[in-house]
């Protein structure tokens, strides 16, 4: 398992704060370790999110690391026309609820709870800690 849809808060607390899961994933990401599963909308977030004069990050480490990110990513292609959009808390996070299903893949948040389990379906949804222990027993210890 080491495709998945990655909440954009698990990029942002992964730049934070790099020694924990939501770090090692930002370096898995850019290593190719895992790969993202994303559509335009998901990188538009990603770019506009990372951005965010808020965050203080150095414009070109955001380019740096989004061309590493896609540089191994899986780009999602979603029919709208046969899909029905469940209610969420969220709706921002309809993409990255989209995308997973479509691909059929995790989807990995800092924020389970706004994706509540009637609304989910058959998508399997995880914390950044759940997501590298599961890498890395996949990986004999290692993520």
């Amino acid at each position: 398992m080491n495709v998945a849809v990655f909440d954009t808060n698990v990029l942002v607390s992964g730049i934070l704060s790099p020694h924990g899961p939501p770090g090692w994933l930002v370096d898995a990401l850019q290593q190719g370790v895992c790969r993202a599963v994303v559509d335009d909308r998901i990188w538009d977030e990603y770019s506009d999110v990372l951005a965010r004069p808020a965050f203080g990050f150095s414009s070109g480490d955001v380019a740096v690391l989004l061309s590493r990110i896609a540089h191994h990513a899986v780009r999602a292609h979603v029919n709208f026309g046969q899909r029905h959009d469940p209610v969420l808390p969220d709706p921002d996070d309809l993409p990255f609820l989209a995308c997973a299903a479509a691909m059929d893949v995790p989807l990995v948040t800092g924020n389970v709870r706004h994706l509540p389990r009637e609304a989910i379906g058959k998508v399997e949804v995880m914390t950044p800690a759940v997501y590298v222990r599961r890498l890395q027993s996949s990986r004999g210890g290692r993520y």
